[in-house]
């Protein structure tokens, strides 16, 4: 019996509702109403002439019989997702819905510009950006590309691109430093307010070197802990405290006398920033074309030299 529309319609619905974990979540992935999934995937059934799923009021797991057909329908699934890769590379114009995920306000600042010249570009790419900090499950959320700052955990499922070195500095209010003195080194930290990051309860420690080259954790009191950059930026220019920032951020209002720069980029030690995407054997034009871009434009959009002291990036190899 050979394939008809009929017999794949409803395949990806259920595939989604499986992955997801819910039909809301498969909606909202498939841009349909939890409605109109959960037809397709009944349609489905009675197509089949099983239940795919045990379904209650608060969750819903599969049939042994909807295992088994999950199973196959994946592998069919990334067969067809292969072969159409296979055609889009050969294609020029890169085109579709690109899911990216990125930093709140390193995505605001650096990722979107570069993506919407991109989409300028090409008219048939459509983007779809999601913004967050905390760092997301590409694969498990349907993201075809993330942008990671810090170090990568190792996995086997994603594939990755540096794109240059967020450098940082810690500045402070010109009023702060008058009235609690300036520090010249991480010594002398010590004992000064700091304003901290921190995401998901983990506060991120300011790693800086000593004055015998030695990088350390800088020792100061912790008066504030915000999960937002731009929050962080803010409280500091009203004199809460040293605020260890990224230097593209910083040197904006370094420029504008709000802030001064206690300690430069050659002491405080820097993340590297990389593209993420799920591994696979083709890789959609769509996607290739993001990341050629942002290798290309991210080192310069985040390179912001001062007039005497320079907070720049490291551009990628």
């Amino acid at each position: 019996m050979g394939f008809t529309s009929e017999r794949l319609s409803g395949v990806e619905a259920f595939v989604q509702a499986v992955d997801a974990g819910n039909f809301a979540l498969a909606a909202e992935r498939l841009r349909l109403t939890r409605s109109a999934v959960g037809k397709s995937i009944a349609r489905l059934e009675q197509r089949l002439g099983t239940r795919l799923f045990h379904r209650t009021t608060r969750r819903q797991s599969l049939t042994e019989a909807g295992q088994a057909y999950y199973e196959r329908c994946v592998r069919a699934l990334a067969e067809l997702e292969a072969a159409e890769a296979v055609l889009d590379s050969g294609q020029r114009e890169p085109s579709g819905r690109l899911r990216v995920s990125m930093p709140m306000l390193f995505g605001r600042h650096c990722v979107v510009p570069v993506l919407q010249r991109l989409a300028q570009q090409y008219p048939r790419l459509e983007l779809d950006l999601s913004f967050n900090d905390r760092v997301v499950d590409l694969v498990d959320e349907g993201f075809d590309l993330g942008i990671r700052i810090g170090p990568l955990a190792d996995s086997a499922s994603l594939a990755a691109r540096r794109l240059g070195i967020q450098h940082m500095g810690i500045g402070a209010a010109p009023s702060y430093l008058a009235k609690h003195g300036w520090p010249s080194n991480v010594e002398e930290m010590a004992g000064h307010s700091g304003i901290l990051y921190s995401r998901a309860g983990h506060t991120v420690p300011w790693r800086v070197h000593d004055r015998q080259g030695n990088l350390c954790d800088a020792r100061i009191e912790i008066r504030l802990r915000l999960d937002d950059l731009q929050a962080i930026a803010d409280v500091a220019v009203d004199g809460a405290g040293l605020a260890w920032l990224p230097c593209w951020l910083l040197s904006r209002y370094l420029q504008a006398g709000e802030l001064a720069l206690v300690m430069s980029h050659e002491h405080v030690q820097g993340s590297d920033i990389h593209a993420v995407w799920p591994h696979t054997r083709y890789l959609p034009s769509k996607t290739r074309a993001a990341i050629d871009a942002l290798v290309r434009e991210i080192p310069a959009m985040i390179s912001r030299p001062l007039s005497d002291q320079s907070c720049s990036s490291t551009p990628a190899p």
